[in-house]
């Protein structure tokens, strides 16, 4: 047995045609942790086509076989049939020359010999040894058969599968009275999927265990007991660089084959689908708290009685800073006319923002004087010297802040008919943004959306605009 095989070198042994990238070699590299039991509860989210199967349903298996050719591994799919292909591509590993070379004591039936052993595709027996591959589809039984390891890959066929609340739940009581009950103490296992539903299997574990997010390998020594261990893979970069994921933000998780430029007009397209698969941060249609229903625009009415802006800073490193200027007709409907939505250091923002108020010829500009917005607005009033730039402080529940205002922004706010294309990033963070307050990762987008409709609407001081009253 060759204990000291790392996975990356297994796979290019037995798959000299593989292309790993750097991904791939962080994907294997916990993949490997996996198998060696450091990590025995694993979950990994992975854009569709970039190599997820391959790594966790097909190398993965082979390799713990040949690591110890006493357990006793099973594989799980949304069909019996699917989870027989993946049964069928271990095998020929397994039968290969290569892999004899490197893994000798991990041996399978050929032909008819030696007999009394079983070989199918659905099932397969390790010679002379205890261990050997199941294969089952979701809902499929596996009476009498104890698990030491198993895969779950794709448990749900497609989004109609994962937005089927019937199947989501048929998928919960097959893994709780099928899977686990298969599993013992020293039992690993893994969930390996592109998320549809934000209430799919990961969904509804997290809600329910503790999920750790991998974020640096020290992780791997300090899982605590029961913990699962997440790695997602985002198809654009978000946030800062990490030893995990060290690209720069923007940056395509596999850029020879899913370039920036393609994923970019996948998220214009459906940014709500997009975040779910390709971001791995599904969220329900019903449980949105925008979704697509802000109103679009084509041009902006005759009678403008008032232009201005309002301005958030980023809180921490990994936030947005949102400026959004903006025009109020007679009837007090608000039409946002420009938008910086960006985490580029503030010498970098303040410019941008400063260019964008003379460009939307704006009269007024709001700045939360929290978290340096006091700075913040006194080098955009010197780069704006005819904008008068205001700053105050918010001390107002940000949480009940946008939870209240958010029916009187669908009915009051505006967007321009292309904003999807002006500002991808903020068109897909409000459109996908949940009702559940905690679950979102950014609020920066709908703070600001919710401090123009305080300002324009809530505040008594600002309802008479050249004797209109705003109601």
């Amino acid at each position: 047995m060759n204990a000291e095989l790392s996975l990356p070198d297994f796979a290019l042994a037995v798959y000299p045609f593989l292309e790993l990238q750097p991904f791939h070699r962080v994907y294997y590299r916990v993949l490997e942790a996996f198998a060696r039991g450091q990590v025995p509860r694993l979950i990994v989210t992975m854009p569709p086509q970039h190599g997820k199967s391959v790594g966790a349903t097909t190398l993965l298996p082979a390799y713990v076989l040949g690591l110890d050719p006493d357990c006793r591994v099973a594989i799980a799919s949304y069909s019996g049939m699917l989870a027989s292909k993946f049964n069928r591509r271990v095998q020929r590993i397994i039968a290969s020359r290569e892999y004899a070379d490197l893994f000798p004591d991990t041996t399978i039936k050929t032909g008819t010999k030696p007999p009394g052993y079983i070989r199918t595709a659905d099932e397969v027996e390790i010679i002379g040894r205890r261990g050997g591959l199941l294969s089952v589809g979701r809902e499929g039984s596996l009476t009498g058969n104890r698990v030491d390891c198993f895969i779950l890959d794709d448990l749900y066929k497609d989004a109609l599968e994962a937005n089927s609340p019937l199947i989501r739940a048929n998928c919960w009581e097959w893994y709780t009275s099928v899977v686990r009950t298969r599993m013992h103490n020293r039992s690993r296992e893994l969930i390996v999927f592109t998320r549809w539903h934000e209430e799919d299997l990961i969904g509804t574990l997290a809600a329910r265990e503790p999920v750790v997010e991998l974020r640096e390998w020290a992780q791997l020594d300090t899982l605590g007991r029961g913990e699962w261990l997440h790695l997602n893979f985002e198809a654009l970069k978000t946030g800062r660089p990490s030893e995990i994921d060290p690209r720069r933000e923007g940056e395509a998780l596999w850029e020879e084959l899913h370039g920036a430029e393609l994923l970019a007009s996948k998220r214009r397209l459906d940014p709500l689908q997009f975040e779910a698969m390709y971001q791995g941060r599904p969220s329900a249609p019903e449980g949105l708290l925008y979704g697509l229903n802000f109103a679009r625009y084509d041009t902006l009415p005759r009678e403008i009685v008032r232009r201005a802006n309002y301005t958030d800073t980023a809180d921490t490193g990994d936030d947005y800073l949102c400026s959004l200027s903006y025009a109020v007709d007679a009837d007090g409907v608000i039409y946002i006319t420009d938008a910086v939505y960006t985490r580029e250091r503030m010498e970098l923002s303040e410019p941008l923002v400063a260019e964008m108020l003379v460009r939307s010829d704006t009269r007024q500009a709001a700045v939360e004087s929290n978290n340096g917005g006091r700075g913040f607005a006194r080098a955009v009033q010197a780069l704006a010297p005819d904008v008068r730039v205001e700053w105050f402080h918010q001390s107002a529940n940000k949480e009940a802040r946008i939870l209240s205002n958010a029916p009187t922004a669908l009915h009051l706010v505006r967007f321009p008919r292309d904003w999807n294309l002006r500002w991808p990033e903020l068109y897909a963070h409000l459109t996908t943004y949940r009702r559940t307050f905690r679950a979102n990762r950014w609020h920066d987008a709908a703070d600001v959306v919710t401090g123009i409709v305080e300002r324009e609407v809530a505040d008594p001081a600002r309802r008479r605009v050249r004797g209109v009253r705003f109601v």
